[in-house]
C-alpha cells in the first residue's frame, strides 16, 4: 500500500456552503492559486449544474490551475455530469466527481429509490462519466450509516464502471474513530477490485471528530483526505486541511506517511481564507489560531526557555507563522509592491496594480507601518469584491456623551449620488441608518464583529456584517483605519452582496447548495 496520502481540498465547494462563506469568482480563484501553492492534489471548485455562476466559476479555476487537479461535483444524473465535464474539461487535470446516497434513511427519504435503483444509478452514472473522462471519483453519500455489505456492493460497482477513487463519507459526523476505520477496512478486504481504486475519506465534524475520523480512516487504509482550510462546512463543518496534515508531519513516526503540502503555505493559507470570508481565525483553533503557540504559564515558559519542544510539538514557522514584516510604506515604489504582491500570490493587471499603489499609499499616509495583512486586506477590498451598486463617497458621523450620535452620508446608488444625515443609538446605528434611507431597504442586522488586522493602535479594523432581508442573507466585510468607515463599506459590501443574489434569483441562477454535499 502507497505511503502517499492525497490531499482533496474542498474549501470552495463544500467549505463555500458554510454560512457567511460565499465568495465571488475572483476570490474563488484566488484562493484556488493559493490552494495549488499550499500543494494540495486535487480542488473541488464547485457544483457547476447549481447555477450559472458556479458553472463559470469553475471554469475560470480550471483554466487558472495548473498543477492540480480539478474536480467538479455532479450528482449521478446525466444533466449533472454533462455541467460539470462543461466546467471542467479545460482543465490540466480534470475530475469528475460523482455521488448518490447508499444509506437506507437517505434512499427512502431523499431520492425515493431502492437499493437495486441506486445500485443501476452507480453503474450507469460512473460508466457514462467515465466515457467523458478517465479520472472519475465516486462518493457513496452517507456511507457511514449505510448497510455494509450493500456498500461493499456499490463500492464495488462503481469500480468495475471506472471510478479510480471510491470516497466513503461520514456526510453528518455520525461515525466514531474506531467504528469508521473498521467500516474502511472492511471495504478494503472485502470490495473484490478495491485494489483498483484509491479510497478516500470525507468527514463532517457534527461531534467534533472529522479529523480523528479522518486520520483513523488513513491509518486503516485509506489514502485521499478531503478537507477544508480551517475546517469550514456545512453545519459544524469539515475536517480541518490544517489538522490532518500537521498529525500526519508531527507523528510521522506513527503514520509513516506523507503529503505534497508544502507546511510554510498553510498559515498563509487559511489567514487568505478568513480574509476573503470576512470570519477571523478563532484564538483557540488548532495549528492556526493566535493562541495556538503562546505561553502564558510560568512553568511553561520556564521549559520554553530551556528548550522549545518542552512545550511546542512544531514550530509557527513550520506552518508559516512569523512575525509581520513592514512590507511598504509611503516612499516604496511601484516595483517593491508589484515584488510584494508576486510573492504573495497575486497576479494583478496594470490596472489592478495602479489601483492598489493608490490605496496603500493612502493607506501609509494614516498609518506608521504597514504590514502583510494590511496589503492585503487593500487587494482583497479594491481587486476582488462584487461591482457595486451602492458606494460609499463621503461620510461624516458625530458622537458623544454630551451628543446626540448623527451621521452624513453621500452615496452613489444605481448610479446616481444621493446624500443623507441621520441619527442612532450610536455612531454606527446612524451610519446604518442612514444608508438604510439612502438605498430605500430595511435589512435586519444579523452580526456585526470588528476584528483588528495587525497590532497597534493605529492597526486597520476589519468589520465583518450580516444581514437579512427578504429570507435572504449575505455577509459583508470592509477594513480601514477608521472603525466608523470600514463599518460603512462592510453594511455597503453586505448590501452590494444582496443585491446580487437577487439579481442572480431573477435570471434563474437559484443555487439549490443544500443539497451538494456527500
Amino acid at each position: 500500500m502507497s505511503n502517499r496520502v492525497y490531499i482533496f481540498d474542498t474549501t470552495l465547494r463544500d467549505g463555500e456552503q458554510s454560512p457567511g462563506a460565499t465568495m465571488n469568482t475572483r476570490e474563488k480563484v484566488r484562493l484556488a492559486r493559493q490552494l495549488e501553492r499550499l500543494g494540495v492534489d486535487i480542488i473541488e471548485a464547485g457544483f457547476p449544474a447549481a447555477s450559472q455562476g458556479d458553472f463559470d466559476s469553475v471554469s475560470e479555476i480550471a483554466a487558472s490551475v495548473k498543477n492540480a487537479e480539478v474536480a467538479g461535483l455532479c450528482r449521478s444524473v446525466k444533466k449533472d455530469i454533462d455541467a460539470a465535464w462543461g466546467a471542467i474539461k479545460e482543465a490540466a487535470k480534470p475530475r469528475i466527481h460523482t455521488f448518490i446516497a447508499t444509506s437506507d434513511i437517505h434512499m427512502k427519504y431523499k431520492l425515493g429509490k431502492s437499493r437495486d435503483q441506486v445500485l443501476e444509478m452507480t453503474r450507469d452514472a460512473v460508466a457514462y462519466a467515465a466515457g467523458l473522462c478517465p479520472n472519475v471519483e465516486f462518493s457513496a453519500e452517507d456511507a457511514s450509516r449505510s448497510e455494509p455489505q450493500f456498500l461493499a456492493k456499490v463500492v464495488e460497482a462503481a469500480i468495475a464502471a471506472g471510478a479510480k477513487t471510491i470516497n466513503i463519507p461520514d456526510t453528518v459526523g455520525y461515525a466514531q474513530p474506531y467504528e469508521y476505520g473498521e467500516l474502511i477496512r472492511f471495504l478494503l478486504d472485502n470490495v473484490e477490485n478495491s485494489h483498483k481504486a484509491i479510497f478516500s475519506v470525507h468527514c463532517h465534524n457534527d461531534l467534533g471528530l472529522g479529523v480523528a475520523n479522518t486520520l483513523a480512516a488513513i491509518k486503516a487504509g485509506a489514502r485521499q483526505a478531503e478537507v477544508t482550510l480551517s475546517g469550514i462546512g456545512e453545519r459544524a463543518g469539515n475536517a480541518a486541511l490544517e489538522e490532518v496534515v500537521m498529525a500526519l508531519n508531527v507523528r510521522a513516526d506513527y503514520y509513516g506517511l506523507e503529503t505534497g503540502i508544502d507546511t510554510a503555505q498553510i498559515y498563509p493559507s487559511c489567514r487568505l481564507l478568513s480574509m476573503i470570508i470576512g470570519q477571523p481565525i478563532p484564538p483557540y483553533k488548532a495549528i492556526t489560531g493566535a493562541n495556538a503557540f503562546a505561553h502564558e504559564s510560568g512553568i511553561h515558559q520556564d521549559g520554553m526557555l530551556k528548550n522549545r519542544q518542552t512545550y511546542e510539538i512544531m514550530t509557527p514557522d513550520s506552518i508559516g507563522k512569523s512575525s509581520s514584516d513592514i512590507v511598504i510604506g509611503k516612499h516604496s515604489g511601484r516595483h517593491a509592491l508589484k515584488s510584494k504582491l508576486d510573492e504573495l500570490g497575486y497576479r494583478l493587471t496594470e490596472e489592478q496594480l495602479s489601483q492598489v499603489f493608490q490605496a496603500v499609499k493612502n493607506l501609509a499616509d494614516k498609518k506608521k507601518q504597514v504590514f502583510i495583512e494590511d496589503v492585503e486586506a487593500v487587494v482583497l477590498e479594491e481587486v476582488y469584491r462584487i461591482p457595486d451598486k451602492f458606494k460609499l463617497i463621503y461620510l461624516s458621523s458625530m458622537s458623544g456623551n454630551m451628543a446626540i450620535p448623527t451621521a452624513a452620508l453621500k452615496m452613489e446608488v444605481m448610479g446616481e449620488e444621493k446624500q443623507l444625515s441621520d441619527f442612532g443609538v450610536g455612531p454606527i446605528d446612524a451610519v446604518f441608518n442612514t444608508i438604510d434611507h439612502l438605498v430605500e431597504r430595511s435589512p435586519k442586522l444579523m452580526r456585526y464583529s470588528v476584528n483588528a488586522i495587525t497590532g497597534g493602535a493605529d492597526a486597520q479594523g476589519e468589520v465583518t456584517v450580516k444581514l437579512e432581508e427578504n429570507s435572504m442573507t449575505s455577509v459583508g466585510r470592509a477594513s480601514d483605519p477608521d472603525i466608523i468607515v470600514a463599518s460603512a463599506k462592510a453594511y455597503i459590501n453586505a448590501l452590494n452582496r444582496l443585491a446580487k443574489k437577487e439579481s442572480d434569483l431573477e435570471e434563474g441562477r437559484a443555487d439549490g447548495s443544500g443539497d451538494h454535499a456527500p
